[in-house]
C-alpha cells in the first residue's frame, strides 16, 4: 500500500514540480499552491460536479482540475476582456489558429511594437497579442504602463520569455480536453451567486489584492469585504486564498471563516506567507 506524503502548510513547493499547463505567466499566480489544491479536493468524500475558479487569470487551479479529473466539470470566470480572449480562443474551436500564429510570429522588438499597437479586429487578433504582451512585457504583467523587457534572462531580452514551441504545445493540450472546461467572460460576484446554493459546486477564489493590484492588474478593484461577506453564505465549499495581513483576517473572522498560514516563496525569493480561507480546514491539519 502506497502512502501520500502531502506537503505541508509550512513546506515550501518547488514549483519546478507542478506540471506548468497554462500559456500565461501571471502575476500572483497560484503554481506553488497547487499542491494544496489537490489536498483539498482529494480529501473530499465526492468529487465535486463542478470546479469554479470566478477570479481565473492564468487558471493554473481550474486547468490542474480539469487534466486531472479532480471534478466533474471546470467552470472559469474572467472579466478582463484580453485575458477572456484567450479563454474563448482556445476553449471555442479556434486553438489551432491561435497555436499556429505562435509557432509562425518571428519575433523582434519591432514586430512586438506593431502587434500590440495594432488595434485588433478579430477575436484571434486579440487573443494571440495578449499572449504576446504577457510573453514580452516586464514581468508577464498586462496592466497599461507596462514596459517590454530589456535584458531579460541570460541576457536574452524580449524573446527570453518567448517560447513557441511551448506556448502552442499548451494551448493544443487544453484544446484536446476543452469538454472538460466552460468559460464565462463575466463578472465573479454574479456567478458566485448563481451557485451560491449549490451543494456539490466547489470555488477556487483567488482575487487580485496585493498593494501592487493596481499596477499588475487591469482589472484590480473589487469590494473585498463584500466577497468575504458572500463566500461565508455559500452553501458548498471553497478555498479563499488572500495575502496575510490584520484586515483580512478580521474580513474571515467576520464572515464566520476558518483561515491557515501557507508558506510560499516570492519572486523574489523571499519567503513569505497567505493565507487559505475556508468553512472547514480540517483537511489541511490532516497528515
Amino acid at each position: 500500500m502506497t502512502t501520500l506524503l502531502w506537503p505541508t502548510l509550512n513546506d515550501i513547493v518547488n514549483v519546478a514540480s507542478v506540471p506548468q499547463r497554462s500559456p500565461f505567466r501571471y502575476p500572483g499566480g497560484k503554481t506553488w499552491l497547487i499542491p494544496q489544491v489537490r489536498r483539498w479536493l482529494l480529501a473530499k468524500r465526492t468529487r465535486p460536479a463542478i470546479f469554479i475558479e470566478p477570479f481565473a487569470g492564468g487558471a493554473i487551479a481550474g486547468l490542474t482540475v480539469g487534466f486531472e479529473q479532480l471534478a466533474d466539470r471546470v467552470l472559469l470566470v474572467e472579466v478582463d476582456p484580453d485575458v477572456a480572449s484567450v479563454w474563448r480562443t482556445v476553449l471555442n474551436g479556434h486553438a489551432d489558429s491561435l497555436a499556429e500564429r505562435i509557432l509562425r510570429f518571428n519575433l523582434t522588438v519591432g514586430r512586438a511594437r506593431s502587434v500590440l499597437a495594432h488595434r485588433h479586429r478579430t477575436l484571434l487578433d486579440r487573443a494571440f497579442a495578449t499572449i504576446l504582451r504577457n510573453r514580452v512585457q516586464h514581468g508577464g504583467i498586462l496592466a497599461p504602463g507596462a514596459s517590454l523587457m530589456r535584458d531579460g534572462e541570460n541576457g536574452m531580452g524580449i524573446k527570453s520569455r518567448w517560447y513557441p514551441e511551448t506556448l502552442a504545445r499548451r494551448i493544443s493540450e487544453i484544446s484536446a480536453i476543452k469538454d472538460r472546461f466552460s468559460f464565462v467572460q463575466g463578472d465573479a460576484f454574479e456567478v458566485i451567486e448563481c451557485f451560491r446554493r449549490a451543494a456539490n459546486v466547489v470555488f477556487f477564489v483567488d482575487p487580485p489584492y496585493t498593494v501592487a493590484g493596481r499596477r499588475l492588474y487591469t482589472f484590480s478593484e473589487i469590494n473585498h469585504k463584500r466577497l468575504f461577506d458572500l463566500m461565508g453564505r455559500v452553501t458548498g465549499d471553497f478555498m479563499l486564498t488572500y495575502d496575510d495581513t490584520p484586515e483580512v483576517r478580521r474580513w474571515a473572522q467576520d464572515a464566520g471563516l476558518e483561515f491557515e498560514s501557507v508558506v510560499m516563496k516570492s519572486r523574489q525569493h523571499c519567503r513569505k506567507s497567505e493565507l487559505i480561507i475556508g468553512k472547514d480546514l480540517r483537511w489541511a491539519n490532516e497528515g
